[in-house]
């Protein structure tokens, strides 16, 4: 489930960056962020082949992996806030 929910959260903060690019005073904070899932989301990959390596299967759909992929989209979506309000106070 990690690698669902950050490939799920890679893709929505890419959606945001590709449709804000230009618009957006945020837009560093949203590119931040899309990378951090992204970089996740790769993380997540290779541990599932390496899973699958050792007979396993790839996708890990227990109730701790569910909790530990909630986890890791709330401390990115902690993150972005951070880096937003930083964003906002330098330009106040």
């Amino acid at each position: 489930m990690c690698l669902i929910f950050t490939i799920l959260a890679a893709l929505s903060f890419s959606g945001v960056y590709l449709y804000q690019k230009k618009h957006s005073e945020f837009s560093k904070s949203v590119f931040t962020t899309m990378l951090m899932f992204w970089a996740a989301s790769f993380m997540w990959s290779m541990d599932g082949v390496a899973s699958a390596l050792k007979g396993e299967g790839f996708f890990d759909l227990s109730v701790e992996d569910t909790i530990l992929g909630t986890i890791i989209v709330a401390s990115g979506m902690l993150i972005f806030a951070v880096l937003s309000i930083i964003k906002r106070r330098k330009n106040a």
